[in-house]
């Protein structure tokens, strides 16, 4: 059996009790050297680990692929949520392996911020960037969700389109400088790491593992508690 689980966005305190029971039984966990970092306290000295970059990562996965088909149970840990943004890894472990493999959802940082920031998925666009190839489609896409007046949760990509330059777009692109925007670096902390405009985040500096969010200038219309 091989697994993919989605093992939260960065804390074991997120990760779920299905995800923690296959982390923890498995014969061989594989990951990118962070994700596995999250889930090393569940390890068993015992257990075989298997850690990759971006570089070795096609490498490492055929290795995991040759142990899963030798009889081994083997998990691949995801940050966050597969389904959020990690479907091109997705793709990178099935293509190893030779079939579609079984997924087990996690909590996103999307969700995460979602939460913390207060804003509604119904009332919310989220968009990642964290892919290879072109990002013009979905550049274009953010910039019809903040004319639509929608919020957007944006996860950037870490070479060359970090929150710095989705705001240089957007903005460039016709958006008011006077939306506001949140970015967080670690949300296990009670508030943003960063807070103001558009137009003040522009040339600003973050890690790699930031998330934005954009609000919208006006808010949508909530409904009535009871409502059908």
């Amino acid at each position: 059996m091989l697994v993919c689980i989605g093992a939260g966005p960065g804390h074991l305190d997120y990760l779920t009790r299905r995800g923690a029971e296959l982390v923890s039984t498995a014969d061989v966990v594989a990951g990118f050297d962070a994700v596995v970092d999250v889930v090393r306290p569940l390890l068993r000295p015992e257990q075989q680990v298997v850690t990759m970059g971006y570089r070795d990562q096609v490498a490492r996965l055929a290795e995991v692929a040759a142990l899963h088909h030798a009889g081994k149970h083997c998990v691949v840990v995801f940050m966050g949520d597969i389904h959020f943004s990690g479907f091109q890894f997705l793709e990178r472990v099935e293509t190893a392996c030779g079939h579609r493999v079984e997924t087990v959802p996690g909590i996103s940082s999307a969700q995460m911020l979602a939460s913390r920031g207060r804003v509604c998925f119904d009332e919310t666009t989220f968009l990642t960037f964290h892919r290879r190839g072109d990002l013009t489609p979905f550049k274009t896409h953010l910039l019809e969700v903040l004319r639509g007046g929608r919020n957007a949760i944006v996860i950037p990509r870490p070479w060359d389109f970090m929150p710095r330059d989705v705001a240089a777009y957007v903005l460039a692109g016709g958006a008011s400088g006077a939306h506001r925007v949140e970015v967080w670096e670690n949300l296990s902390r009670a508030e943003a790491e960063w807070s103001g405009t558009l137009a003040e985040l522009e040339g600003r500096e973050f890690s790699d593992m930031s998330i934005l969010l954009i609000r919208a200038l006006t808010p949508m219309p909530t409904g009535l508690e009871g409502e059908p």
